[in-house]
């Protein structure tokens, strides 16, 4: 059985490009994203929802809930990235890439602390996998997607890791160490105006 990464569906801000306070709800696009990943997923044996807190990943796992019939449990240390008082400001204005800084911004998260946390998170969702009889499927945001992927994972021989996750994109990794992926970053089950956008802004 395997660990399913679900990044939460598209917010109007994702798709403004603009660092998204983590008050931030789904948008139009994103609840119907959420509902298409949710009925993919509903194919799988799965076994257990654990959700980032936050209402974009939390709206995105209540969709996969409600095709399920399974709980949610909400685990805050799957939370994106605390960008701190650059959250709400345009991307493309800042001059620099914040998804990239080490240092903490003003009232944030530095990078060491933040892939801190997401080591954490991680543990606990292959401790949780343990004795469960079906997927885990672990619904958060791009950052944190990313790091799990990088940095707990391991990628086929010849494969990159994608510079941007896509909004309700799925990827699967062994339970069990070197925790092999077999699926990445797959978008497929989303079509034509519920399809990814690829220049909203994953992560932030």
């Amino acid at each position: 059985m395997s660990i399913v990464l679900l990044r939460h569906g598209e917010t109007a801000l994702n798709a403004a490009r603009v660092l998204q306070p983590a008050d931030t709800p789904l948008g139009p696009r994103g609840l119907a994203q959420a509902r298409a990943a949710a009925a993919c997923l509903g194919q799988r044996r799965l076994a257990a929802i654990v959700s980032s807190d936050l209402p974009r990943a939390w709206q995105t796992a209540v969709a996969l809930a409600d095709a399920t019939g399974l709980p949610i449990t909400a685990e805050p240390l799957l939370q994106e990235r605390n960008f701190g008082t650059l959250r709400g400001r345009p991307y493309d204005t800042l001059g620099f890439d914040p998804l990239l800084m080490d240092a903490a911004p003003p009232e944030g998260e530095s990078m060491a602390a933040f892939c801190a946390r997401v080591a954490r998170a991680f543990r606990g969702v292959v401790a949780r996998r343990t004795g469960l009889d079906g997927d885990v499927v672990v619904v958060t945001h791009g950052l944190v997607i990313g790091v799990m992927l990088g940095q707990h994972a391991t990628l086929a021989a010849g494969t990159a890791l994608p510079g941007r996750i896509g909004n309700a994109s799925i990827s699967v990794l062994a339970a069990r160490p070197p925790h092999r992926v077999t699926l990445l970053d797959d978008v497929r089950h989303l079509h034509g105006i519920v399809a990814d956008d690829p220049e909203s802004l994953s992560g932030g």
